[in-house]
């Protein structure tokens, strides 16, 4: 079983668009797959139609397995399965901090009630605290959605920054750039800067600003579903293909 979460300490960059179709590209490609929604916002449920579960009524539902697996929910889409997010999931760094091993208990409650699953992809809150540590802990892979901006290259630089303290791998962090503008002679500084700067830590794949990405909350599926041929879908395809085999679209 694969863990990647798609995280940002800074909001607006696209992080549960590229939640919602990473996931749906491993299922299409025969994975099975687990969206998990940690953003209290529940902004990946909603683009998969799935509304929050009633029977999480507290963060402790991590403790309790069985609770936890009823709380997920079928998608319309074969093979992928969604754990829809509450408010309550506000409270998870209470819940955390209160716990003995509360940096591992993240990781082994995934462990446990996704073992029916290739893959899981946590949909994550844009913040650093409790969670976000154990995330950093329990995920194989950190995708990382950068707008090619100064604000943008400031949070990624917090967040390396923060691997460094806290002694984390951080060849776990896979960066791309979102929300890219081409004609921005910004974009184009910022990108070449940064690629230079991080060398690894950058995949290849550019994801484009583009209003059929911003119509997911109109449609409330995948870009796939809808703009089959669309530049963005190709985008996310380019990013699902480096991430899982490596490999770089030319398309």
């Amino acid at each position: 079983m694969k863990i990647i979460a798609c995280y940002s300490n800074k909001g607006g960059v696209g992080k549960t668009a590229t939640s919602v179709n990473l996931a749906y590209a491993y299922a299409q490609a025969g994975f099975k797959v687990l969206l998990c929604d940690l953003d209290p916002q529940g902004a990946s449920g909603f683009y998969f139609r799935v509304k929050p579960s009633k029977k999480l009524t507290d963060a402790r539902f991590f403790e309790d397995v069985q609770r936890f697996t009823k709380s997920i929910r079928a998608s319309d889409f074969e093979g992928l399965d969604v754990l829809p997010a509450n408010l309550t999931f506000r409270d998870f760094d209470v819940f955390l901090s209160r716990m003995r091993n509360k940096r591992s208990r993240l990781k082994k409650a995934l462990v446990s009630a996704g073992s029916d699953y290739d893959v899981i992809i946590l949909d994550c809150p844009p913040n650093f605290s409790t969670l976000s540590e154990n995330i950093f802990k329990a995920a194989d892979l950190i995708v990382v959605p950068v707008i090619p901006t100064t604000l943008s290259e400031r949070t990624l630089e917090q967040l390396v920054s923060f691997f460094d303290e806290q002694k984390l791998p951080k060849k776990k962090i896979k960066a791309f750039f979102s929300m890219v503008q081409r004609r921005k002679t910004l974009h184009l500084e910022t990108m070449e800067k940064m690629r230079k700067l991080y060398k690894k830590r950058f995949l290849q794949t550019e994801v484009p600003f583009a209003a059929d990405i911003e119509r997911m909350g109109q449609n409330r599926a995948p870009v796939s579903i809808y703009a089959g041929r669309s530049v963005a879908n190709t985008a996310y395809q380019a990013l699902f293909d480096e991430l899982e085999n490596g490999v770089v679209s030319t398309k």
